[in-house]
């Protein structure tokens, strides 16, 4: 196992004392890859806790003051889940804390996790099972990153056409993201995180290989470099795209692909 942050084990040794004080939070355990026994240098402290039922939604309310007795909070967030909270301490530490409820434990966590308190014995023997994809979910991230290439590429043509090239190169950027998820979801129709940030923990959930084809869209601003990128993000989503929309029993826009096409020509074309 690599080296682990060295101020981790000060803090989840905060947390476990904490929690075990606190009449309201009944169990707490640590998940991620501490769990998993694959932690390093770089790896966040995730960190789970269930309260009772009654003091949940208090608890959930003043869940930034929980955080402040872990260390001083250089960055809380949310980002709208109402179980969840992003934090970076001021000693570097990073990770989130996940807070559940008596009756709804199961939901808080999936995979491997290391109990640090459990006052009731509610976490013996509990497994938290991974979170499988929802078929029709994925199938619908599949029609919407089909459609939002052809969406990026409209956008990149009309930055093209009017010489903004700071708009048009962060439209190849936008064009290679969906690449990278559609390449996602050919290599795994059940990657949970294709959709999203295309680029999170991409290393683990693909091989590299898979998409070399794309190393020749990163270029510079220059026009027609840029072009000659987008060319290519084109045919790597045609050859990707075509079987995968097949295999999930989705039509294949051939028809705007032609279109968009011409008018990425119209642009193409010296002045």
């Amino acid at each position: 196992m690599s080296q682990q942050p060295t101020k981790h084990p000060a803090v989840m040794d905060r947390f476990k004392t904490i929690c075990q004080a606190d009449a309201r939070i009944l169990a707490a355990f640590v998940g991620g890859s501490y769990a998993r026994g694959t932690a390093d240098t770089y790896s966040d402290l995730d960190l789970y806790l269930v309260t009772t039922n009654a003091a949940f939604a208090s608890f959930a309310a003043e869940r930034h003051a929980f955080i402040q007795r872990l260390g001083e909070p250089v960055f809380i967030e949310t980002f709208s889940n109402p179980n969840l909270a992003f934090y970076i301490l001021a000693d570097g530490t990073e990770g989130e804390l996940g807070i559940g409820c008596e009756s709804d434990v199961d939901s808080i966590h999936s995979g491997p996790y290391q109990v640090l308190v459990d006052k009731l014995g509610i976490l013996a023997g509990r497994v938290f099972a991974d979170h499988a994809a929802d078929s029709a979910e994925q199938t619908e991230k599949l029609r919407r990153l089909i459609y939002v290439f052809w969406h990026e590429l409209s956008h990149f043509i009309t930055a093209m056409g009017r010489k903004q090239l700071w708009w048009a190169q962060g439209q190849i950027e936008a064009l290679r993201s969906c690449c990278v998820n559609l390449a996602r979801l050919s290599h795994n129709f059940g990657d949970d995180d294709a959709g999203g940030e295309a680029y999170f923990k991409i290393d683990q959930a693909m091989p590299a290989e898979l998409l070399s084809g794309l190393r020749a869209t990163y270029c510079r601003m220059e026009q027609p470099e840029m072009l000659q990128a987008v060319q290519v993000l084109v045919e790597f989503y045609r050859k990707l795209t075509v079987p995968l929309a097949a295999r999930h029993g989705l039509l294949y826009p051939g028809q705007l692909e032609r279109l968009m096409v011409r008018k990425l020509e119209g642009v193409s074309q010296p002045d």
